[in-house]
């Protein structure tokens, strides 16, 4: 299987859900039938997790802090690599920094330019300005909004890339860091929702971007090959690495 064939196969089915998902939420309303429903207590029209230590302290502040915390200690440790001479890991290290920059930020920037306003600030919700639907025509006389799409969920959702790291290595690996990314994006974006900062298709368009941009760059960029050295032993018996151009089962296999 080519590294297109690989990547296409790869956004078929999560692009059939994204896209029926979609249509569903703008056509049955059920962005603000949720949201008022688990979130909104409109006798005391307030959010429930606004003021929640775990929906704030720890979920929000302390979540922005773990991704960063992994970025870092992702920096810090394919920079730890130039020390050897090419170590297997300096190119899934390398991958990953990239899929989670990358991921944080074209989803921070979309926010910038989406003009998008956060559920808090609707008067549906006790706001100041009026529901317009996603990418609805927005009266120019308000100000931008900023909420669009879910830069938080999309951070714990950034964590997917991890399947694509592990793929070729452990695919116990590999399902474990799919799991976590959509486990910590589900919970990053159930606890702003709570708070009032997203809608639900707002953190349903981070989940799909922080699927893409990995997905595109393990296709397309890295060509499905991120393991490439291999350690073998000399006939004096001493180790020494070398370069190895390795097939990946990402060529090989029916799908990711």
């Amino acid at each position: 299987m080519t590294a297109l064939r690989f990547w296409t196969r790869g956004l078929a089915a999560p692009c059939l859900i994204f896209v029926a998902a979609n249509v569903w939420l703008y056509r049955s309303g059920a962005d603000i039938a949720f949201a008022s429903w688990a979130f909104f207590d409109p006798i005391q029209a307030h959010w429930r997790g606004a003021d929640a230590w775990l929906t704030n302290a720890a979920l929000h502040s302390g979540g922005r802090w773990l991704i960063r915390g992994i970025v870092f200690a992702a920096v810090t440790f394919w920079l730890s690599t130039f020390r050897a001479a090419a170590p297997p890991w300096r190119r899934p290290a390398a991958y990953f920094v990239l899929a989670m920059v990358l991921t944080l930020g074209i989803t921070g920037f979309l926010k910038t330019i989406t003009n998008v306003d956060c559920p808090w600030d609707l008067t549906v919700f006790g706001g100041r300005f009026p529901y317009v639907p996603l990418f609805g025509d927005r009266p120019d006389e308000l100000r931008p909004g900023r909420c669009f799409p879910a830069a938080h969920a999309g951070s714990g959702y950034a964590l997917m890339a991890l399947y694509f790291v592990f793929r070729d290595r452990s695919r116990r690996l590999a399902h474990f860091g799919l799991s976590a990314g959509l486990l910590v994006g589900l919970v990053f974006g159930l606890a702003q929702q709570s708070r009032g900062a997203h809608f639900v298709s707002h953190d349903l368009w981070s989940a799909m971007l922080a699927w893409f941009i990995p997905l595109t760059l393990y296709a397309l960029v890295f060509r499905c090959e991120l393991w490439m050295v291999t350690r073998t032993r000399s006939y004096a018996g001493s180790s020494r690495w070398r370069w190895r151009r390795r097939t990946t089962a990402a060529v090989s296999s029916s799908g990711p």
